[in-house]
């Protein structure tokens, strides 16, 4: 266990993510908090408490808020910073490195008309929205995020986020918006670890884009870690940073790591935004939402996911769900819902990463309540480093088409992705009669919501078809 920065209470990152999330359900769920500490393997066992997180709060918008700030508070009660409670840290610790800002210009000129890249072409115009019609037909998107990206489109001068100062946090992250905004002309603050790799691409593509790059660069420096900061090991520093830099400030959370070092990092962040609302009350949240979680979803999705079902051969599902003892190619929805729970979570990523994901929720949920601009959007299954990494994973995307979901290039994601956080930044977002509506709105989802099958029921089957395209 980490004994310095941001870190949990004891070696178990499992005991503190369960004492959390029965204590985000005691209010409202009594009965799931008391299953919560009941629960024996949370290694298997969280997926149907992260499920119920959710369904607690549906019907109940002061519910689902409340799910979201007691889960928050117990997160922040848990974790320390060095030796302080996370939540006394920015404030109270002892700064041991202090930042200034480091400026690069872009040499390029900035791009003036949306462009999306998708399978070796560069979408714009006609061709772009034809794309987004058919990703709606397909269900592989909403038409809410069709119609945002359309309607960027239609306002090109919002590209460069004028009078706005995107924070970048995991700025060198493959799904992180880095790339585009620069490309954009946009203000940008880029914070990524002090690795001379990771810097080393943020400044090439700080130099080679349209925009303005502020990087933190350490006062007391050596010469292999001249710029970047360390969000968990480094909190204090960069939220006193931050406070300079002009503009109002989107501070978005792009940062990954594998195992509790993703909930240690979620939580720094969580804290940066936590101060900076206080002291800049105009600063604004972004977050990408995975596909792989549970999600309320509309009746538009419920409806696709069941004509799909309907028109799957029964030929293949029924036998297969008998000798799996109807484990397999298990029903999506019920039939006739007015809406549906797409509990997509995958064993293979970890309690981990649903955990420090649903934290990135329940801040946007919070934030939200409280009057704070927020863009968290749901962002489609991509082709990553370190998911492709995992071979089971990579398995199952390569076979995911066969179902119905699609799974995109980085490339594509980035871009769209970005375009979703113009549109919220600038053409705003309205706030839905209740939480699990807003997560809903301009999802990119991939195909999960509207699939056929439960994404866990077929998940071993794409793995199994997608081996043989691993090889090929």
């Amino acid at each position: 266990m980490s004994t310095s920065g941001v870190r949990f209470p004891s070696d178990s990152t499992s005991a503190t993510a369960r004492e959390v999330v029965a204590d985000a359900l005691r209010k409202t769920d009594p009965a799931g908090a008391l299953a919560v500490e009941h629960e024996t393997n949370w290694r298997r066992g969280y997926l149907t408490h992260f499920a119920r997180l959710l369904e607690a709060g549906i019907g109940d918008p002061q519910a689902a808020v409340t799910i979201a700030t007691e889960g928050l508070r117990s997160a922040t009660e848990h974790l320390r910073f060095d030796d302080l409670p996370l939540g006394e840290a920015i404030d109270n610790a002892t700064v041991t490195q202090a930042f200034h800002t480091r400026t690069i210009d872009g040499t390029a000129e900035p791009e003036r008309e949306l462009s999306i890249p998708y399978r070796g072409e560069r979408l714009v115009g006609r061709q772009l929205r034809d794309q987004l019609d058919d990703w709606v037909a397909r269900g592989i998107i909403t038409a809410s995020c069709a119609q945002a990206v359309q309607k960027v489109q239609e306002h090109p001068e919002w590209l460069s986020l004028e009078g706005d100062t995107v924070v970048v946090l995991g700025a060198g992250a493959e799904m992180g918006p880095y790339r585009s905004l620069l490309r954009w002309g946009a203000e940008v603050v880029a914070v990524d670890l002090p690795r001379a790799d990771i810097q080393q691409r943020i400044r090439q593509h700080a130099e080679g884009g349209a925009g303005r790059t502020h990087l933190p660069a350490r006062i007391v420096i050596d010469d292999a870690s001249e710029a970047g900061a360390d969000v968990i090991h480094e909190l204090p520093a960069v939220a006193q940073w931050l406070e300079g830099i002009e503009g109002r400030l989107v501070l978005g959370n792009y940062c990954y790591a594998d195992g509790g070092t993703h909930v240690r990092v979620t939580m720094a962040a969580d804290a940066l935004a936590t101060h900076l609302i206080r002291r800049r009350p105009d600063t604004a949240l972004a977050f990408l939402a995975t596909p792989t979680d549970v999600f309320a979803v509309h009746g538009t999705e419920v409806v696709a996911a069941n004509e799909r079902y309907r028109k799957a051969s029964s030929l293949v599902r029924t036998p297969l769900r008998v000798v799996s003892g109807g484990r397999l190619l298990q029903r999506n929805y019920p039939p006739h819902a007015d809406m549906g729970i797409c509990d997509a979570l995958v064993p293979q990523q970890g309690p981990n990463y649903a955990f420090a994901k649903r934290l990135q929720r329940w801040r946007a949920t919070a934030a939200r309540h409280e009057g704070t601009l927020v863009s968290l959007n749901v962002a489609p299954s991509t082709r990553t480093r370190s998911v492709v990494k995992n071979k089971a994973l990579a398995a199952a995307y390569a076979g995911a088409h066969r179902f119905g979901v699609e799974v995109f290039e980085p490339a594509t994601s980035n871009v769209l992705m970005a375009a979703m956080l113009v549109h919220d930044l600038k053409a705003g977002v309205t706030p839905q009669p209740e939480p699990w509506m807003d997560e809903a709105e301009g999802a990119a989802h991939g195909g999960l919501w509207t699939a056929a099958y439960h994404p866990r029921s077929a998940l071993g089957l794409a793995a199994v078809l997608g081996v043989g395209a691993l090889r090929s």
